[in-house]
């Protein structure tokens, strides 16, 4: 593991080591380093993992998130690990993330035992960030219904809409034009979850196929059961993954959920 090193707390027991040590005292060096380590601190970097199981669509634009996370992740600190595979949900392997983000995961992708680790893991202070189709996950769930705040209803075809921004503090809109004319697949939903704090709201004015009326979200937050999560209706096509404003927007809502 890397460890992040206080240069002003190292500088002052070298000062000491210097007026102090005798070439017989390499051990005692030795252990006073350990304890400088111990007594100066330490920090590790946040960890996030991405999962991508489907088990019905997979989105070709995939592969293109995976990408642009983990380049996201060593431009920005925290460390990011990518899985499709359903064992990782254990409590232990969850123990080593801050938080875990669904890359448009749909269908049934958890069994009873994992369902039940991850509910610890936020239980327990652990972040979550939804993108597109994590709305089109777990149908049979409720308690993930709560967590990613609602399930995809239908959409039409894609085509470019305008956003309003609710919120223009949060990290996930703060730098966001208001409107935002953006290209991708508009999700309609159902089983709307209460309590949201909308960021997005779709005007369906400004495109044809929308049937939630003139409340449609699409990107909300908020703190639940013990945890922080993050969603984003946005994220369906590849070329979103190189868009530098869905990209702020998307690392915001990292960024929230890693604090």
């Amino acid at each position: 593991m890397d460890v992040l090193i206080d240069l002003n707390c190292m500088n002052s027991y070298s000062t000491i080591f210097k007026s102090r040590l005798k070439p017989t005292l390499a051990s005692v060096l030795i252990l006073s380093f350990l304890v400088f380590t111990l007594s100066c601190g330490s920090a590790l970097p946040q960890k996030v993992l991405v999962f991508t199981k489907t088990a019905g669509y997979y989105h070709a634009s995939i592969p293109s998130g995976v990408g642009a996370l983990r380049l996201m992740g060593e431009q920005n600190g925290f460390e990011v690990d990518t899985t499709s595979e359903a064992s990782w949900f254990t409590d232990e392997t969850l123990s080593a993330y801050n938080s875990v983000v669904f890359l448009s995961t749909t269908g049934d992708v958890l069994d009873a035992a994992q369902q039940a680790a991850f509910e610890r893991f936020i239980q327990k202070g652990g972040g979550f960030v939804g993108v597109h189709a994590a709305a089109d996950t777990e149908y049979d769930w409720p308690w993930y219904n709560q967590l990613v705040g609602a399930y995809f209803l239908s959409h039409p075809h894609q085509q470019e809409a305008s956003l309003q921004v609710m919120d223009n503090e949060h990290p996930a809109t703060k730098d966001l034009p208001q409107p935002w004319l953006h290209f991708d697949e508009w999700y309609n939903y159902k089983s709307m979850a209460s309590g949201l704090n909308v960021l997005l709201n779709l005007d369906e004015t400004s495109y044809k196929g929308g049937e939630n009326g003139a409340n449609h979200p699409i990107a909300w937050y908020r703190e639940f059961d013990g945890g922080r999560m993050f969603y984003t209706g946005l994220g369906h096509t590849e070329k979103a993954y190189t868009d530098p404003i869905f990209l702020k927007h998307l690392l915001g809502g990292i960024e929230y959920v890693l604090k």
